[in-house]
């Protein structure tokens, strides 16, 4: 008789404590909403006269053999017209 029981037991105390080992796993939290970025502007259109200006000065940088930052640098004030 105290085999039984103590069988019993033991068989009680694994399924108590073998069944958590089953449960689930807690729900994983909601993702954020997701958030649309806003679409890009299109880019402003060039009319002839600034694409004329824009080669001009491209060509007065190329004579002077200029390269990297001082062209651009040069570039944009031909462009405003400060050279």
């Amino acid at each position: 008789m105290k085999t039984f029981v103590r069988l019993a037991l033991a068989g009680a105390f694994v399924l108590a404590l073998g069944a958590t080992g089953f449960a689930q796993a807690p729900a994983p939290a909601p993702a954020a909403p997701a958030v649309h970025p806003e679409p890009k502007k299109a880019p402003k259109p060039v009319d002839a006269a600034t694409k004329a200006l824009s080669k001009e000065c491209s060509a007065k940088a190329d004579a002077q053999k200029l390269h990297g930052k001082a062209r651009k640098e040069y570039r944009e004030k031909c462009k405003k017209g400060e050279t």
